[in-house]
């Protein structure tokens, strides 16, 4: 799953797909029934042209009346309205069902995507599962709104012709059939070759996106270091790649379909040749001859739609094996099965003997315990790595610890319910991330019990009002992608209205005034005192003039706590916290 590429050298097929995938046809299965009957009845006229022509022919020649060409022309305009009518139900039944079922798997997997761990996006490219969403289900369309139901008109008409073939005449028939060994071992060679094809093509476009995703985001970088000569060469070769995947894909079908095309016409004059002869002999009449080589035109279409329609529902379901791989995957961090719902999260949190890694293997903590009261600041300090971030991931539970407690008012976290949980912790990060929408969208974030007086509040609170207001639309601003328009500051200043908007007990900043100027952190000082006032809060900061004033400050280094104490305190026992801060002190001093 975490592979970037998949091997489209060995078959990936899960028997369990298709079935999968009919299932989401239960709630539909009426109007895909109705679907059946209308291609029976245009199959049906399909078969019956042909005859109604043959029949003509014959009544004509024996009695030389054109009152029969009459009446066949009328007879001929009325099946072919019918089947006007019958094939637009049956397109309008089909695709309208097909895009409703399409709909439905691809909320089914957002949803679903929503629900997994973060380890599962620290090992997941953003372009691979884009592509799940977008064209692996986009990819399923084909098959609900047209490979079944002209798979099952397909395998209907080559039978009804091949039986009508054998009742009017069987041995002009066999003769008939006398290629269609062939026909068959080409269509085997074909669907091996499409089906190969069709899994590398998909492979490539996930290469591509993955590639795309992740270097659009990275643009900024990319022009900055002067890479765009060399980002365009791997674009390049992956686009490359891309087309000759399609290229063979598209010649795979261009070698086949003339090839099919070659059997039938040859078919059809030996069936001409063999058909004149007993004309002449009278043993068939003109009008059955006329029916066979209709027939025959008519017999290897179905044959070759149903090679093409087999590779293509080879594709859907390989394009279902991707989507449901990511149905398959279980979140790490599973809510319990009967949740803690406590009246209010107060924001009591107790470590006690905590081991965490983030594979499972290599711990980025060891055996960490401490405990912070309801209402206390605390705050972290250490070297890159020393495991900082990591505990303020576990207090979120966003993974789970591998060995001893984490709890929350006495509670241990892996018990509570966590929507209750992450909705009591009021997260502020360096890297803020804005979405697409309005100032005010990204205040509530879409929480309707939020009013809009309360957005103006928080945003007042934390000194975030006096840039909206200069907005042209206020509140109403239209934000693009990121917040790009807005600088580091400004959507600083956003996240901190959005959290205080959503009322937390618990709050924590990792780093959350790294990217703002020294004039704009004076002016939110005064409100970060105001938010922390009577919650418990949790720092980690690099610039340690930042949390000074904190009740505790723990010092991290190579996952364990070395030391803890109040600011003054540390500097006295002239530890790893003094050489930090002299260290820090030196270096904000000019010479």
């Amino acid at each position: 799953m975490n592979k970037l590429t998949e091997d489209t050298t060995q078959s990936n097929y899960n028997g369990n797909a298709l079935f999968r995938l009919l299932s989401y046809m239960k709630p539909y299965l009426g109007w895909f029934f109705l679907c059946l009957l209308l291609i029976l009845a245009l199959t049906g006229f399909d078969l019956y042209r042909p005859m109604l022509i043959g029949d003509a022919i014959d009544l004509f020649e024996a009695e030389g009346n054109y009152s029969v060409i009459t009446d066949t022309a009328v007879k001929y305009s009325i099946v072919l309205l019918l089947s006007v009518i019958f094939n637009i139900s049956q397109t309008w039944l089909l695709q309208k069902t097909g895009q409703r079922i399409i709909f439905t798997v691809r909320r089914e997997l957002y949803v679903h995507i929503q629900s997994l761990s973060s380890r599962y996006f620290d090992l997941t490219p953003v372009g691979k599962l884009v592509t799940r969403v977008t064209n692996d289900v986009e990819a399923l369309n084909e098959m609900y709104s047209g490979i079944l139901v002209r798979l099952f008109r397909n395998i209907v008409k080559i039978t009804g012709l091949a039986a009508i073939m054998l009742l009017l005449d069987w041995r002009l028939a066999l003769i008939s059939f006398l290629l269609l060994p062939v026909v068959c071992v080409l269509t085997v060679i074909f669907r091996q070759v499409a089906r190969k094809t069709y899994r590398l093509s998909r492979t490539r476009l996930t290469d591509l996106n993955t590639f795309l995703s992740e270097n659009i985001s990275g643009m900024r970088i990319i022009q900055i270091f002067g890479r765009e000569k060399r980002k365009f060469e791997e674009f390049d070769d992956k686009s490359r790649k891309l087309y000759q995947a399609y290229y063979r894909e598209m010649m795979v079908f261009a070698v086949f379909r003339p090839i099919i095309y070659l059997l039938s016409v040859i078919s059809l004059m030996i069936v001409l040749g063999v058909g004149s002869r007993e004309v002449l002999d009278s043993a068939i009449s003109i009008g059955t001859l006329y029916i066979f080589a209709q027939y025959i035109q008519s017999f290897f279409d179905p044959i070759q739609e149903l090679a093409e329609q087999f590779s293509t529902l080879q594709s859907s379901l390989a394009s279902a094996e991707k989507i449901f791989a990511i149905l398959d995957e279980e979140p790490t961090v599973k809510e319990a099965e009967e949740p803690v719902l406590l009246p209010r999260i107060l924001g009591r949190i107790e470590f006690s003997h905590v081991w965490f890694a983030y594979d499972g293997e290599n711990y980025v903590l060891r055996d960490v315990s401490f405990v912070i009261e309801p209402g206390r600041r605390v705050a972290f300090v250490g070297a890159t790595g020393a495991g900082k971030t990591s505990i303020l991931n576990l207090i979120g539970r966003y993974y789970d610890i591998q060995k001893g407690s984490i709890t929350i008012d006495g509670v241990d976290i892996r018990l509570l319910d966590k929507k209750q949980l992450r909705s009591a912790i009021g997260q502020m990060q360096q890297d803020v991330f804005i979405f697409e929408g309005t100032v005010e969208s990204n205040i509530r974030l879409y929480d309707s019990e939020i009013t809009q007086e309360e957005v103006k509040a928080a945003a007042e609170y934390v000194n975030a009002s006096a840039f909206i207001e200069r907005l042209p639309h206020g509140y109403e601003e239209p934000v693009s992608e990121r917040g790009a328009s807005f600088s580091a500051g400004e959507r600083q200043l956003l996240s901190f209205a959005r959290t205080l908007a959503h009322k937390p007990s618990i709050l924590v900043m990792d780093e959350a005034t790294a990217n703002i100027d020294t004039e704009t952190e004076l002016l939110i000082q005064q409100a970060l005192e105001k938010l922390m006032e009577g919650r418990t809060t949790i720092m980690v900061a690099h610039r340690l003039s930042t949390i000074q004033h904190a009740n505790c400050i723990m010092v991290m280094h190579k996952g364990k706590i070395r030391e803890q104490g109040t600011h003054q305190e540390l500097l006295a026992r002239g530890g790893i916290y003094k050489k930090l801060y002299e260290l820090q002190i030196r270096h904000e001093t000019p010479t």
